[in-house]
């Protein structure tokens, strides 16, 4: 079967119909929550407040609903403009950008506090057009997500590796543009489980800290720091949760700031229950 990438542009792949079918399959969406609570969980994100996080390649907003999940704020780009038409209709709580990551990105420096990708990456290294140079899309997307985050901030990409020379040149332009990480193989002896994650480390947070690269999953054993189970997936099926929720006031708050600046009716009022306080009365 041949691969994505060698079949067409993915803005021209994942037209009407495909973006449908992509959406609708349970067992892709379910296969995609399970790479994105991994990606997650590689961030390595305290537990204590919501994170701004940018969804590299959010397509329907899939990713982003676990995002929401989590209570954290963001937002998500893709080129395909009919997943994203699907996305707006879905009203997902990220905002959306309509954008080629190998023309590079524009955001703030230091806007995000992490980034996600779920198989996306590898779209770069396909030359699908005579304009398209795969090491000079890639450097361009690298280095400017390498300035849009945290200083300290992590990415992590789940991404199909076609070989492995396509991993050195994923992995070379990375470390050419600033990031320090290297490459998870989860499941290596497996062939159905098997899951690439590139995690990169935009700098330290504080001088003297050491960012280290976490233990890929081997199914025998418990990996030290940041592990990861069907407890989650297991949970989310259930509707149990097995993460303390950082949905409190600010988080409210904030929800609604965005409601309406995006021009939505009827976002609710503030009021004490929300942490504003009311004008007296007289």
């Amino acid at each position: 079967m041949s691969r994505p990438e060698h079949i067409a542009p993915p803005e021209l792949f994942y037209g009407d119909t495909e973006a449908k079918k992509y959406t609708s399959n349970t067992r892709i969406a379910s296969i995609q929550a399970e790479m994105t609570l991994r990606a997650v969980e590689l961030l390595n994100l305290p537990d204590d407040r919501p994170y701004y996080l940018l969804d590299i390649g959010c397509g329907s907003g899939l990713s982003g609903e676990i995002l929401d999940e989590d209570g954290h704020l963001w937002v998500g780009m893709d080129i395909a403009p009919a997943m994203l038409d699907i996305a707006v209709e879905k009203d997902v709580e990220g905002d959306l950008f309509l954008q080629d990551i190998g023309q590079g990105m524009g955001f703030r420096p230091g806007t995000f506090d992490g980034a996600i990708s779920v198989s996306v990456i590898q779209w770069l290294c396909n030359a699908d057009k005579s304009e398209n140079k795969p090491r000079y899309r890639l450097h361009r997307f690298f280095s400017t997500l390498f300035m849009s985050l945290q200083r300290g901030a992590r990415a992590v990409f789940q991404f199909y590796p076609e070989s492995d020379m396509q991993v050195e040149m994923i992995m070379g332009t990375a470390m050419k543009c600033g990031f320090t990480g290297g490459l998870v193989v989860d499941y290596p002896n497996s062939k159905k489980a098997r899951k690439f994650y590139l995690c990169l480390f935009a700098g330290q947070a504080a001088p003297g800290e050491k960012q280290e690269l976490p233990q890929a999953l081997d199914g025998d054993e418990k990996a030290d720091g940041v592990t990861y189970t069907e407890t989650r997936i297991h949970n989310k099926a259930h509707g149990k949760k097995s993460r303390k929720s950082v949905k409190d006031t600010s988080w409210v708050l904030k929800k609604k700031e965005l409601a309406r600046k995006r021009g939505k009716e009827g976002v609710p009022l503030d009021s004490r229950y929300t942490g504003r306080k009311r004008k007296p009365r007289f």
